[in-house]
């Protein structure tokens, strides 16, 4: 990886029984200059369509889909297979995926904190990667 690549980390912060709640932080080379919220399901052994996938390093690629739009492909995930960081709000919109999102926040009053401007979020992500780069799930 040269010195200015951009990479991708989560830092999941908080584990709850229906989600996980994480950090994003996208470095240039070692500066950082971009933090957002992430949100995920929680922990299940990595069983498909209910689960976080485990924490590593990841390659990820741009996608384009008629379901998503323009989003990320995480790669080469050990038992499972189109693991996407895609724009939504709930745990609910989730079926193993990554929701990017400026905030926590219960906006649907249920109890649990959901992510915010989760489509700008997904924008911005966009805009500051290449077609493919690292995520370090921590």
């Amino acid at each position: 990886m040269s010195a200015n690549q951009s990479t991708l980390t989560i830092t999941r912060v908080l584990r709850e029984a229906k989600q996980t709640l994480g950090t994003m932080t996208v470095k240039l080379g070692s500066q950082v200059i971009y933090n957002c919220k992430s949100l995920e399901l929680p922990w299940r052994n990595n069983k498909p369509k209910v689960s976080c996938i485990p924490p590593g390093i990841y390659q990820v690629v741009k996608r384009n889909s008629p379901k998503y739009g323009d989003h990320f492909h995480i790669q080469d995930v050990p038992g499972r297979d189109y693991i996407l960081i895609h724009q939504g709000n709930y745990h609910t919109d989730i079926l193993g995926c990554i929701l990017p999102g400026q905030a926590h926040t219960d906006i649907n009053g249920d109890g649990l904190r959901d992510v915010t401007n989760s489509k700008n979020t997904l924008r911005m992500l966009l805009s500051l990667f290449p077609e493919s780069f690292t995520l370090t799930i921590a």
